[in-house]
This record gives structure tokens, C-alpha cells and sequence, in this order.
């Protein structure tokens, strides 16, 4: 199967080993990745703050370089859902409407993909620890992610998952949200850690690396003794034990 993948910025700058960790997990599921380097940003960041114009043009650039024939899979289901929803606001009714729905149907967020196309959710990762699952906004309810991350992290091996109280509730990043109201971002971050630390967490686990570099940043600025965790990166932790 062929499959195109999607890097988003935040991955590109911030994450690049998730990036690679993606590729590594669709290869061993047997699948052949595409990825374009022309690729660029969503369109997301400019959505977002209301310049639809400017993220059209952006987002014209998406659809140019992504291929309606073959499925697409992201590492990011904030990502995901500014396709698979915002593109409706931008697309209609355009010329390039029908390319649009095609691409659409066919991105998913990569445990989506996993579980509920390829239907695989063993890969003979290792991670010892507690672990709690954090849902980001997007993934759960633009992308509908809710079992999918959890029942592949309930094969990896060492790692126990429990579940934290409020595990549906934001955590503070929301993009431009965490800049201007830094003060309300930060407790809602403090409150997410405190959340996991009460379930004796060594990691805070996501589908989302904005929700993870929020949450992240708390736990440093307070020296915290947790770790956050993409989800890409777990999935191929401990590989060399195998």
C-alpha cells in the first residue's frame, strides 16, 4: 500500500524524530511512504487567527501537492482536522472542490490509520512505566479519536495505562491562545500535570506535539519529574529489545 505522508510544521521544527518514528511505523506495517518534499503548512496557523484568505492560499498549496489516489497520514490530528474539517469553510464550491473531498476522505491521523485501515495495532515496542493518555481537542472531537491511541498502547510491552480524571479537557495550547493568554494556557497545563501526577504517571502521552510542548513546558519550568511522549514515539520505543 502506498501511503503519502504529511509532516506538519510543528513536527518539521520541533520533533523531527517523530517524523522519522512515523515512517519507521508504516514501513513495518508493511506500507510503501511517499513523501513529498514541497510540502508545507496546513494552513492552520492562519485559519486559526481568522486570515482566510491568507490560509486558502496555503491551504491551495495542500491539495496541489497531495494526491486524491492514495491515503495520507499525519502524526498530528490537529493537522488532520484542519483538512478533514476547516477545508469545508475554504474549498466548497471551488475549483478545486471535488480534488478537496477526495483528500478528505482519504487523511487520517496515524492511529486512525493503524487500528481502523490497516487494522494493526502490534509492533513490539517497549516502554516501562505508568503512563496516562492525554485526548487533544483535535483528535477527539474533530478527528473522533478516542480508542484508537489506547488500544495501541495497551501493546506495548512494560507499559501500564491508566486513566486520569479530566483526560478530555484542553490543555492549554489552543495556538495563538497560549500566547495571548499565557496565564490561563499555564494553569490549564498546571492542571493536566497535576491530573497525571495523581495517577502516579512517568509519561503524559498524545497524538498532538503542540498539546506536548505546552504540557511539556510546564513540567520543566517546574522541574516535574514526568515525561511527555508522542504517540509515533512510543510506538517504536524499545525495538531493539525485540
Amino acid at each position: 500500500m502506498n501511503v503519502e505522508l504529511f509532516i506538519p510544521c510543528f513536527i518539521d521544527q520541533l520533533y523531527p524524530e517523530t517524523a522519522f518514528n512515523t515512517v519507521k511505523i508504516l514501513e513495518k506495517a508493511g506500507c510503501k511512504v511517499i513523501y513529498n518534499a514541497e510540502q508545507t503548512c496546513c494552513g492552520q496557523p492562519a485559519y486559526n487567527a481568522g486570515f482566510w484568505e491568507e490560509a486558502k492560499v496555503v491551504g491551495g498549496k495542500f491539495l496541489h501537492t497531495f494526491s486524491e489516489n492514495n491515503y495520507i497520514v499525519s502524526p498530528s490530528a490537529s493537522c488532520t482536522g484542519m483538512v478533514k474539517n476547516s477545508y469545508n469553510d475554504l474549498f466548497t464550491n471551488t475549483v478545486v472542490h471535488n480534488k478537496c473531498r477526495a483528500i478528505q476522505a482519504n487523511i487520517h491521523e496515524l492511529s486512525d490509520f493503524l487500528v481502523n485501515i490497516i487494522k494493526k495495532d502490534y509492533f513490539g515496542a517497549e516502554l516501562e512505566g505508568r503512563a496516562v493518555y492525554h485526548d487533544s481537542c483535535s483528535g477527539l472531537r474533530e478527528c473522533k479519536i478516542k480508542d484508537e491511541p489506547r488500544q495501541l498502547l495497551s501493546k506495548v510491552h512494560g507499559l501500564e495505562l491508566v486513566e486520569m480524571k479530566d483526560t478530555d479537557v484542553c490543555c492549554g495550547f489552543g495556538g495563538t491562545f497560549a500566547v495571548k493568554f499565557d496565564s490561563i494556557s499555564s494553569a490549564m497545563a498546571e492542571q493536566k500535570v497535576n491530573n497525571a501526577l495523581e495517577m502516579d504517571a512517568d509519561f503524559i502521552i498524545s497524538t498532538d506535539s503542540s498539546c506536548l510542548l505546552n504540557i511539556q513546558a510546564y513540567i520543566d519550568q517546574h522541574h516535574i519529574p514526568i515525561k511527555t511522549m508522542h504517540l509515533a514515539d512510543v510506538l517504536t520505543h524499545g525495538w531493539g529489545n525485540v
